[in-house]
Formats: structure tokens, sequence, C-alpha cells
């Protein structure tokens, strides 16, 4: 633990400041570390404040939803050291936790640490806080330098440059930043430090940053924080220096009880949420850190609710920043990783947001600006601008109260769940039964075909979307609906293999048009076939499981959405063949579902290795398809990327599938050969939290499930050869008498896809056929295992050397194909 001496109000003394009780800053636990590497992003996100910037220091900071200040430097002047240094340049370390990131800067002279976290329990009008702490072995000046900018989050209109003043307070003061309205105004204040440059009006215009500086001496000011503040007014009322004067005091005087709030959160979360134990520790702490980055995500409304915003990455000199504003699809599809993760109070929170912008005729919202209700937003054209959030919103209700058990809820969003359901039912324009893209974009935004009339991956969450109401309609007690649901989502089922699939090529087009002609792309879309569990799936999934796990789709560090092979491909496009971590968690879990775990388990790592790529801690929203590097564009800490790291991981490695109402778990895990045990911790299911271990012994998998809190749950399983106990909280399931692992690790920035790729595995009670390609003329290495002992062991197309298997691929050029039988 760090002690902190904060500098409280502006209107303290210096021998006041020096008699601050420390307080606690925690530095332990979970933690990334690294060297910093500029122009990589961070992030530091709450509900009231956001920073964004780059590892080396530079950030804008916003009281949401405004952006107050940008460009945020710092330069040093050494007593007895006639060069001036620039900090940011000499930034060398950054460290991520759960509650705050710092960053040092380095030199000969001094260390300075820049402590930054966005307390949720600050006072509203204030954001994000920063802390420096000062060691330095001479006195020095610091100067820190910004833009000031009160840029009202896009789309609100904005007035200009904002003009500062400064308000002098004995031998320090604060910036007060003016804007054209009278009901915006920012503060920016850090006590002790004095004004720099400030233009007088008889001068010709010019412009300069704002600066704040501070005299640093080692004797005097030793073991002291130094804060910087911000603070915002939104109305007459609170925009006056006096407000902001008031809040900056209220904040300042504070903070050891604002931070000790903060970081219990943080504790509580980690206590609470599912966690779970591997032989893999990245991998645990991958979790961990999708659960925290979602969290980071939640936004408050003007309306003081709750959402999730889609992601953040630095504005520029917009006011932009990445994708913080509120989605429609972006949450329902993180909303399976809360569910999985057992938060159901903010998956409430959000179901809750999305209703209350239901239209009234049905459909689901797709994007609502954290300024939207400032201006007329429904006459732009956003907020209902895709087709998918209402498929959606009926199949994540379902998942919610399999999930929670939460009956009660469903109970209360009756009408909802009948408008949305009303309003996908009603909408076909070409009369073949399934809902298009006349109501808006199913995925794609745009297309080189031109856009697609019905695509597939609308059509296949329109089938899934029917069961869901299907199952829904039941728990609600409505048998009819139930009835006509069911017989829709068979209809739709066969309709879509009828309109969809080529029985030449034995793949799924892309999309449909009215007069029966398809769209054949090569795309990734229709993995969302296997997103909802209890679907059927694609009827004849082999070719379109081999194209998704080869090196025509799957990169080094994830999946394309279209193939590299097709025409139409383009590495750099937004929608024609770059990396998404979302498509990659489709893969994965389709994977999963379809009994081909080691492609699975090798795009679930891809995304999971990602956390600590770029903005550490989070996961991008989208990748090159070409080279391994995110584009300059991509939200760096994206909401559902980091939900694909948790639902592969649990619902497809860890197998689970919760039915609270029916009290059952049904599990089918796919443990990687090399691991002997895990552990998932704190699973929630329905009102019961459970523990569930997997352990291996000769030639089972026994699961236990113990109840932590409230009743157990029956486990049950599709594997019909499994022994489940008289109580039903131990599962034994065979396993085959030999098994491989593969492992996964992301290439060198800029590298190409060379990794090798596993197309298909098919499994015999005597044999296990693995087709494989590689890069020409490479040995590759698997890692054999052995279930039962004394098993005579055989290989076609590869060498068994003890527990592992040796495959040399053919010469040639690029990936060259191998298949390789084990026989016993």
């Amino acid at each position: 633990m760090r002690h902190i001496v904060p500098i409280l109000t502006l209107l303290v003394t210096a021998t006041v400041l020096a008699a601050q009780s420390p307080f606690p800053i925690s530095e332990s636990g979970l933690t990334i570390n690294s060297h910093v590497e500029a122009g990589k992003p961070f992030t530091v996100a709450g509900e009231r404040g956001v920073l964004l910037g780059q590892q080396e220091g530079t950030f804008e900071a916003w009281v949401l939803p405004v952006k107050l200040l940008s460009h945020f430097a710092i330069t040093a002047n050494v007593e007895g050291y006639s060069v001036p240094i620039d900090l940011n340049a000499a930034a060398s370390e950054i460290e991520v936790f759960p509650d705050h990131t710092t960053i040092t800067y380095s030199h000969i002279a001094f260390t300075i640490r820049q402590i930054m976290f966005a307390p949720d329990t600050a006072p509203d009008g204030t954001g994000a806080v920063v802390l420096f702490q000062i060691d330095s072995t001479r006195p020095m000046d610091l100067t820190f330098s910004f833009t000031p900018d009160m840029l009202q989050m896009w789309p609100q209109p904005n007035q200009g440059v904002p003009s500062a003043e400064w308000v002098a307070q004995g031998t320090t003061g604060h910036y007060i930043l003016h804007t054209d309205l009278p009901n915006l105004t920012g503060a920016v204040s850090m006590p002790g430090a004095q004004s720099g440059i400030m233009a007088p009006y008889q001068e010709k215009p010019q412009v300069h940053p704002l600066e704040l500086k501070l005299h640093y001496d080692p004797k005097r000011d030793a073991d002291r924080y130094v804060p910087l503040l911000l603070a915002m007014g939104r109305t007459p009322e609170t925009a006056t220096n006096a407000a902001l004067q008031a809040k900056l005091d209220s904040l300042a005087s504070t903070l050891p009880q604002i931070y000790e709030a903060h970081a219990a959160k943080y504790v509580r979360l980690e206590q609470d949420l599912t966690t779970i134990t591997t032989p893999d520790p990245a991998l645990n702490d991958d979790l961990r850190w999708a659960e925290l980055s979602i969290e980071q995500l939640k936004a408050r409304a003007p309306s003081g609710e709750i959402g999730l915003v889609a992601g953040y990455y630095s504005s520029g000199d917009s006011a932009r920043p990445g994708f913080g504003w509120f989605f429609g699809r972006d949450s329902l599809y993180t909303l399976y990783a809360v569910n999985s993760f057992g938060d159901f109070a903010l998956t409430r929170a959000e179901l809750d947001f999305l209703i209350k912008r239901q239209r009234a005729d049905g459909k689901m919202m797709h994007e609502y600006s954290q300024t939207a209700a400032a201006v007329d937003w429904k006459s732009l054209p956003y907020m209902y601008a895709a087709a998918d959030a209402t498929p959606l919103f009926l199949t994540q209700m379902l998942d919610y109260v399999r999930s929670s058990g939460d009956l009660d809820y469903l109970r209360q969003n009756r009408e909802a769940i009948q408008k949305a359901w009303a309003f996908e039912t009603t909408h076909d324009t070409d009369g073949d039964g399934i809902y298009d893209n006349a109501q808006g974009t199913g995925w794609v935004e745009s297309w080189p075909h031109g856009m697609p009339h019905q695509e597939i991956y609308l059509a296949l969450f329109d089938q899934q979307a029917s069961a869901a109401m299907a199952d829904l309609s039941t728990l609600l007690g409505d048998t009819a609906t139930a009835a006509t649901a069911k017989a829709r989502a068979l209809t739709l089922t066969t309709k879509i293999e009828a309109e969809y699939y080529n029985s030449a090529t034995h793949e799924y087009a892309f999309s449909h048009n009215p007069d029966n002609t398809v769209d054949p792309t090569r795309t990734i879309y229709p993995a969302v076939a296997y997103w909802n569990a209890n679907t059927p799936g694609l009827a004849h999934p082999e070719a379109s499981l081999r194209l998704w796990a080869s090196h025509d789709l799957s990169t080094d560090w994830g999946l394309r959405d279209v193939a590299e092979s097709d025409p139409v491909y383009d590495p750099i496009s937004y929608h024609q063949g770059s990396v998404w971590p979302l498509f990659t968690g489709w893969a994965s879990l389709a994977e999963y579902r379809t009994d081909h775990p080691l492609a699975g388990y090798t795009h679930l790592m891809q995304t999971a290795n990602l956390t600590t790529a770029q903005d550490l801690g989070a996961v991008t929203e989208l990748l090159s398809g070409a080279y391994f590097d995110p584009f300059g564009r991509s939200t760096s800490h994206q909401l559902w990327s980091s939900a694909m790291v948790i639902i592969p991981a649990l619902r497809g490695l860890f197998g689970i599938d919760i039915d609270a109402p029916a009290n059952t778990l049904t599990l089918n895990p796919s443990l990687p050969a090399d691991w002997e045990t895990a552990t998932v911790h704190h699973l929630h299911a329905g009102t019961s939290i459970l523990d569930l271990s997997y352990q291996r012994t000769g030639p089972n998998l026994t699961i236990r499930s113990t109840a932590v809190t409230g009743k157990p749950f029956r486990l049950i399983t599709n594997n019909k050869a499994a022994h489940a106990s008289t109580d039903g909280t131990t599962l034994t399931i065979p396993l085959p008498p030999v098994e491989v692992a593969v492992s996964q690790s992301l290439p060198l920035p800029g590298a190409r896809t060379a990794q090798m790729k596993v197309l298909n595995q098919i499994q015999t009670p005597h044999t296990l056929t693995l087709e494989l390609e590689a890069q020409a003329a490479s040995t590759q290495t698997l890692k054999l295992r052995r279930n039962q002992p004394n098993l005579r062991l055989t290989a076609e197309g590869a060498t068994i050397q003890a527990d592992t298997l040796k495959i040399t691929f053919p010469p040639g050029t690029s990936y060259q194909p191998k298949t390789v039988t084990l026989h016993w």
C-alpha cells in the first residue's frame, strides 16, 4: 500500500498541508506492468469521468459528457540542470490496476508518478482525478500544459474555443473555462500551482496552451501528492464561479474517502464476480480484466440512469471519444458475458435503459448519445438504424431469465417483449417470412455489391429470437404464442437452409435477394447460428467450420469477417476483411458447441491475449486483416470485445449452460488436454452461488459442484455415457482415449498470419484424425495425452516422440495441408 498526502483546497496553508494524514492507494492483486510504448492508448473510465491518453502520459479529460481539456503534457526544469526536460519523452513504466493506472516518468534527477482514477463516488459535476507524486534530488519547476476544450459530446452543438480566467487565491488559484453558454463552464485546479501564459486582451489574437506552474522543493514538499482536479457546471446555477469553487473544494477535501470507496468497489467486484483458476495464470487474469473492463464502461445518462457505452478512445480534435455512447446491440451481446459472471443488477439496469427507449412500434434502439437528450435525437438517423437489436433483445431476455431465474422481471416486461416480437414478425418486405434488412442494417453498414436485402446474420437471429420467444411465452404461461413462435422457429430453420445453403460448395451465402439470387461472399456471419444454446445451428456446418478455422479467415490474432480469397476482401476496411474480436468470439463459441475445441481454444486465446496487447486491461475493437496491428481509429477499450473473452471461456471451454428456472446446469466442457484441473469460482446461477471443480482422473473428467450460498443445482450433460451422482452435484464424463493440445500466442506487431491452423478434428472410438494446415516445410509440435494406460498408439502423417506429436508439412509456398490420424 502506498500512502498519499493530498494537497487539499485552494484556501489552506502549507502548514496545514504538511500535517495532512496520508491515505493508502492499493498496489496489490491484479496488475499489468509494462514498459511504456509511445502512441499506445490507455483508458481510465468511470460513470462520471474519463481520461483517454497515450502511455507516454498525454491525455484528454472528460467530465461526462464534456471534454474539458486535451493535450496534457509536462515539462521540468531542475535547479542547476540547464536543460529543460520533456517528461512525456521520459515516461518509462505503466502500471494498470483495477481501480487506477500509474505512469512513471524517470530521469537521473527525479521520478514522478502520475496516478489516475475515475471514481463514481466523486461529487456530481466532477470527473477523474490525477495525483502526481514527485521525488527529486533538487528543487524543480514543473509546467503542466493543456488545451482547454469545453466540447460537449457529439452531436450537441459547441460554441467555439473557451476563454480562460485565472481565479487567484493567495499564492495559488484555479482556471475557470468560460464558454458562450451561461450554462456551460469548467474549472481546472492544481492546488499550490500558479498560472502560466495568459495573453492580455490588448494583445493580438494568439493561441497558447494553458499552464499550471508548480515549484517543488524536496525539503518542503516530499511525500505529498499534487492533485489535478476537474469540475464542470451544465446549468446556470452550477456553472458559476462560486459553484465550481465549491465543487473543487468538496472534491479536494474528501479525496481520501472518495478513493477509499472507489477502491472498495473493485474489491467487492473481485470477490463477487465469477473467476477461474486454471493452469494458465494469464487466462485467469484476462477473464477478470474483461469483467472489470465492462464495469468501467458504465456511464450515467443525463436522466440519471446507468447504461453501458460501446467503448472509449481518444477523440483528437473532435467531440467523439471513440464510441462513447449507448448502443443497443453492443450491450445486448455483452449482457451474455454479464449474465455469465453474475452481475444481474447490471443486466437489469441495461435492459431497463433499452426498454425505456423502445420505439412505440416495438423496435429496439441502436444508439443513443450521452448528449442525445439535448438535441432532437430522433430526427437524426441513428437511434433505430440497425435491425438486429430487436431479435437480440428477445434472445437476451431469455438468457437473463435462464441465468438469474428472475421470472418477476420477465412478467414486469411482458409488454416490451410482446411489442418487440410483433415488430419482428410483421416486418418482412418480400414476403418470404424472414425479418429483413429493410428495417435497418443487419450487420454491414456498407457493401461493395450494394446494401444487402436480407443477410444470413439477421435471418439466423430471427430464427433464434423465435425460439427464444417460444421459451419466454412458456414461462409466461402463454401457450398460444409459445406454439406460434416454436412453429415459426422451425419454419425459419428450413427456409434459411433453402435460401442460403449451396449444396455444390457446401457453404452458406452472405445475403439473399428478393429475386432468389444470393451474394456468395464467404464470411464469418453464419457462425452466429450457434450464439444461443439449445438452438439447431446449421444443418451443414462442416465446410463453414473448416473455412473459419483456416488461414483464409483466421489470422493469428482473430477472425476476419470476409475470406482473404474473396474478391471483395479488403483487410483495412471496416466490413470487408478486418479482424474483430467480436467475430472471433462468435467463431470460438460455434466451434466449442460443434465439437471443434482445438479451433475454439485457439480463437478464445487470440482474444484473451489481446488484453495486454494495446490498451492494457481491455480488448480493442478491430485490427487489420493482413497485419497484426489495430486500426488507427479502433476503439481501444471496447465493450463487446472484452465480452468475447468471457463468453467463449465460460460457455465454451467450461461448457456451462444455466437454466435457473429448472435448477439445472448443463455442462459440456472441452478442457485443453494439458490441463489436469480447473475451477470456476462464484458461478451465479439463479439466487445460488456455486463453485465448479474440474478434475481429470484417468479416463474420466469429474466435475463437482459446491453451493457457496443458496441451493445446489443438478448437473447434467449431453454426453450419454456420463454418470451423475445420486444428489446430482457430481458429474463423471468419459474422456477420449487420446487427446492433443495446441498452443497459441500473438505474433510480433506487423506480422502476417503464419501459425498452424486446425481445420477439423474427428474422434472415433479408436482414432483421432486432425486436418491441419501450416507454413510449407515447417515442423509443428502438438502435445499428446493418453487417458488410458498402456495404450498402443500409432500415427499416420506424424511422428510420436514421448508425449509430443511432430508434424512436418509439405514443401511449397504459403500454407500447405496435412492430415494426421492417430490409431490405438
